[in-house]
């Protein structure tokens, strides 16, 4: 079963964290220096905030796939919409292992679909291959075709 997934950029993570956990009623699952993360059952939602350097605001929305062929099922359904704009394997991004596609709807809201492989140290790696950092491409980026329109994937 899919999880759905808010990433929030936040200026003060301490007040974020304490009207966040007050509103859900409960405390983060994960608590970081630059970022906290609920797992939350009711609603069965990944809830992330982050204090990094982008706008304060809604980051991205995603879906959290349980295994492979979850994430699989769903990045073929953003291919045949010609969505995709980048297909991550293996990458690490907001202290997780994970594999991820990232999407943009024609309002430009960014989508990110993913599956964790595990936790990580590290809030991201070096940049990619692609020349992005955690977390897709940058909010302001506008993917060229290659999969599809409007999209820039491998």
């Amino acid at each position: 079963m899919k999880r759905f997934h808010v990433h929030v950029n936040v200026e003060q993570l301490d007040s974020s964290i304490r009207f966040y956990t007050t509103l859900f009623g409960t405390t983060p699952s994960v608590i970081k220096p630059d970022y906290a993360k609920w797992m939350l059952d009711d609603p069965r939602v990944n809830f992330a905030i982050s204090q990094r350097d982008r706008r304060s605001g809604v980051d991205h929305l995603g879906l959290q796939a349980e295994d492979a062929a979850e994430l699989a099922a769903i990045g073929a359904r953003l291919q045949a919409a010609g969505a995709v704009a980048l297909a991550e394997k293996g990458i690490t991004c907001c202290y997780a292992h994970s594999d991820k596609f990232w999407a943009e709807d024609p309002q430009g809201i960014r989508w990110e679909s993913f599956h964790t492989h595990g936790e990580a140290t590290s809030y991201t790696d070096a940049p990619n291959e692609t020349g992005t950092s955690c977390c897709g491409p940058a909010p302001d980026a506008k993917p060229t075709a290659a999969c599809g329109p409007n999209a820039n994937c491998c």
